[in-house]
C-alpha cells in the first residue's frame, strides 16, 4: 500500500492535479487569442476552440498552439474548464460529464460571437478526449467540423502503469477513492474501464460529417499504452508524430508545444494549403 500511495502522488504530480490556490484569472488575449471581436475569414471560415489537459490552466497549456493559429489568421479561443473550485487555477479535474457541458457552452458562446455555424476543435490529453466525447455524447456533430486530438486517452489510460498494477493487486477501488478524495473525478473517468471511457467507446466514436485526426507519440509514458489514443474507424486519420518525423522524441506534455505538431495541426485545419513538415525536436516529457 505504501508503494501505491507513492505512485499516486507521482501520478498527481505528473498530470498537474496538485492545484495551486489563487483567484481564477483567464489570460488576456495575446496575438489575437480570445478576441471576441474576431470574425472568421474566407481563408479560415471556422473559429478554433482549444481544450487543455487534466490539471492545467488553459492559458498555460494551450497558449502555444492557440497563438500559432491566431498569428496565421484564425479566430482562436480557450478557457479553463473543470475547475474543482473558483479558487483553483488548474482545470480538468471535475468529472468528464460536467466538463463536457462547460465546454459545450463555451462552443456555443464562440459560435454566437463569431457568427459561424461550426467550430474546429483542438485538444490535448483530456482535452483531446473531450473533442471526441462532445460531438458523440452531447450531439454536437452539427456544430463541429474538424477535430485535431493530441494524445487523447480515448480507450483509457493506465496513468504510466499505476492503474495496471492496482488492478493486478485488486486495489482499483482504493485508487479510485483516493483520486476522488483528491478532487479529481476526471482521473477516475479516464482510466481504462472508467465511466467516461465506457460511455465514449460504447458503439462507434466518430460522428458522420466530422473530420477526425488523432496524433500520438510513440514515446508517451503517461497515456499508456500509446495506441489507446486511436480510433480505428472510417474517416479517422490516426498517426504518430514519428510517422512524419522518426527522430522527434516528443512526449506526452511536450506534444502541445512541438513545432512539428503545430504544423500538423495547421495542415489538418487547412488541408488545401498544407505545407511540408519541417521536423523539430519536441520535449521528451
Amino acid at each position: 500500500m505504501e508503494w501505491l500511495l507513492r505512485s499516486l502522488a507521482g501520478l498527481a504530480f505528473a498530470v498537474g492535479a496538485v492545484v495551486a490556490p489563487g483567484a481564477r484569472v483567464e489570460a488576456a488575449p495575446t496575438s489575437g487569442v480570445n478576441d471576441w471581436s474576431c470574425r472568421p475569414s474566407a481563408e479560415h471560415p471556422r473559429p478554433v476552440v482549444l481544450l487543455h489537459g487534466l490539471g492545467a490552466p488553459a492559458y498555460e497549456h494551450m497558449s502555444y498552439l492557440a497563438e500559432h493559429l491566431a498569428d496565421r489568421g484564425w479566430c482562436a479561443y480557450y478557457e479553463t474548464y473543470g475547475q474543482g473550485s473558483p479558487l483553483f487555477l488548474n482545470g480538468g479535474l471535475r468529472p468528464i460529464a460536467e466538463s463536457a457541458q462547460e465546454v459545450a457552452a463555451h462552443i456555443d458562446d464562440v459560435l454566437a460571437a463569431t457568427g459561424a455555424d461550426e467550430v474546429d476543435l483542438v485538444g490535448h490529453s483530456e482535452g483531446g478526449f473531450l473533442t471526441l466525447y462532445i460531438p458523440k455524447v452531447l450531439g454536437y456533430g452539427d456544430r463541429v467540423h474538424r477535430v485535431f486530438a493530441l494524445a487523447p486517452p480515448t480507450h483509457g489510460t493506465t496513468y504510466a502503469g499505476v492503474y495496471g498494477l492496482a488492478d493486478a493487486m485488486g486495489l482499483r477501488d482504493v485508487v479510485d477513492l483516493i483520486a476522488r478524495l483528491a478532487g479529481c473525478g476526471a482521473c477516475v473517468d479516464l482510466v481504462i474501464g472508467g465511466p467516461a471511457v465506457r460511455t465514449l467507446t460504447t458503439g462507434p466514436i466518430a460522428v458522420p460529417g466530422v473530420d477526425y485526426t488523432i496524433v500520438a507519440s510513440r514515446f508517451d509514458v503517461l497515456v499508456t499504452p500509446t495506441d489507446t489514443a486511436f480510433v480505428p474507424e472510417p474517416g479517422v486519420d490516426n498517426r504518430y508524430v514519428q510517422d512524419d518525423c522518426p527522430n522527434d522524441p516528443v512526449g506526452h506534455l511536450g506534444i502541445a508545444t512541438d513545432p512539428t505538431v503545430a504544423q500538423l495541426m495547421v495542415n489538418t485545419l487547412d488541408p488545401a494549403n498544407a505545407a511540408p513538415i519541417a521536423c523539430s525536436v519536441g520535449l521528451p516529457v
